[in-house]
């Protein structure tokens, strides 16, 4: 089992940027493909990105590819999500989810077994 805590989260002005982070506790972080959703209000929790086991595959939404960055530490038991060229549509509650299942990690909801709180992200126009 594993317990998540983001950080990191914010008000910024489009264009500027942000570094999220996931702190995870146990001691098999290693064992868990990592991603990062977001919820704006009134929609549905949607993919944003996801790094594999080792930290040697990654891959994003369409709307965030070239501007946000995953990585791990998994000595640290960290993942990070560095976010720049920020936009309003960017603004929503960003999570960090765990899954244990499979090496890399899946881009629906219902894969990941474990979550964090949420952390708030507002970019203003």
């Amino acid at each position: 089992q594993v317990q998540l805590l983001e950080s990191g989260g914010g008000l910024v002005q489009a264009g500027g940027s942000l570094r999220l982070s996931c702190a995870a506790s146990g001691r098999t972080f290693r064992t868990y493909a990592m991603g990062w959703f977001r919820q704006a209000p009134g929609k549905e929790r949607e993919f944003v990105a996801t790094i594999n086991r080792s930290g040697g595959s990654t891959d994003y939404a369409d709307s965030v590819k070239g501007r946000f960055t995953i990585s791990r530490d998994n000595a640290k038991k960290t993942v990070n999500l560095q976010m720049n060229s920020l936009k309003p549509e960017d603004t929503a509650v960003y999570y960090c989810a765990a899954q244990g299942r499979y090496y890399s990690g899946g881009y629906y909801p219902r894969e990941y077994d474990y979550w964090g709180q949420g952390t708030q992200v507002t970019v203003s126009s």
